[in-house]
């Protein structure tokens, strides 16, 4: 679990979150949703420990930020995983080796084990036998999902994932949207997911926090966010005509 008690982070003059408290839960898919420059990507980073927020405090497992050692910090890194919006893979290094990667650098296994876990993770995506392949030789699809294979080699407590439908079509969104959604629930993971991709608010949205001009405007479920009045959640979720008609049957319904 993460809880985030009232941070405040700016650069220069530009105060960009301005006291944003809230708490993600372990097993939960939490998203954050917002314009552009409403303060997502630096909330995120700031949850990632690459922000210093100047006030406030945010609290993992009940460890504080503030008050990690450096050893702390240390294993606190290596309890994340992280899925970036272009992927992020090595693109010199085949599947295999982009998996493992994280293991070489942080754990003392020897490369039998590594390539255990690296297959174990692999057919948990559903990319058994691709272990030789390069990055280009696979789909934006596989790609995103060697990515996310790399995140959870480590096994990690928490699972940060920055736009990961970008660049994909609809149909490949809700099988990454799913597949995060499942290794969340299975692995009790507490993962956070930046994102504009309002069907995966509207499908795997457990926890949405809406950013405003770096406040925390509204925050609920994805069947809460159906229901409300919050006119700034409404315009920036429902400004397409298919989202406005999916809102009202689900209104009708109730």
């Amino acid at each position: 679990m993460i809880e985030v008690r009232d941070i405040h982070k700016s650069f220069g003059e530009t105060t960009v979150l301005k006291g944003i408290s809230t708490s993600f839960e372990a097993g939960k898919t939490n998203l954050i949703i917002g314009q552009s420059g409403a303060g997502k990507t630096v909330f995120l980073k700031s949850l990632l420990g690459l922000h210093i927020p100047e006030e406030g405090t945010i609290v993992y497992n009940g460890q504080v930020n503030t008050e990690m050692s450096i050893e702390d910090k240390r294993n606190f890194r290596q309890e994340l995983g992280m899925v970036f919006q272009g992927s992020a893979l090595f693109d010199s290094l085949n599947v295999e080796e982009n998996v493992i990667f994280p293991l070489k650098m942080f754990t003392k296994q020897v490369n039998s084990e590594m390539l255990d876990r690296a297959n174990f993770v692999l057919k948990r995506v559903n990319l058994e036998n691709s272990n030789k392949k390069l990055p280009s030789e696979l789909s934006g699809g596989m790609q995103k999902r060697v990515a996310i294979a790399r995140a959870i080699v480590m096994n990690p407590k928490y699972l940060f994932c920055d736009e990961p439908n970008s660049g994909l079509d609809p149909s490949t969104s809700i099988l990454i949207d799913n597949l995060i959604k499942e290794i969340t629930e299975e692995y009790q993971i507490t993962t956070v997911i930046n994102t504009h991709d309002m069907n995966s608010v509207m499908e795997i949205g457990d926890k949405i926090v809406f950013l405003k001009n770096g406040v925390k405007a509204w925050e609920g479920s994805s069947k809460e966010i159906f229901k409300t009045d919050n006119k700034a959640v409404v315009d920036f979720v429902y400004s397409s005509n298919l989202f406005k008609k999916v809102r009202e049957a689900y209104l009708k319904d109730q």
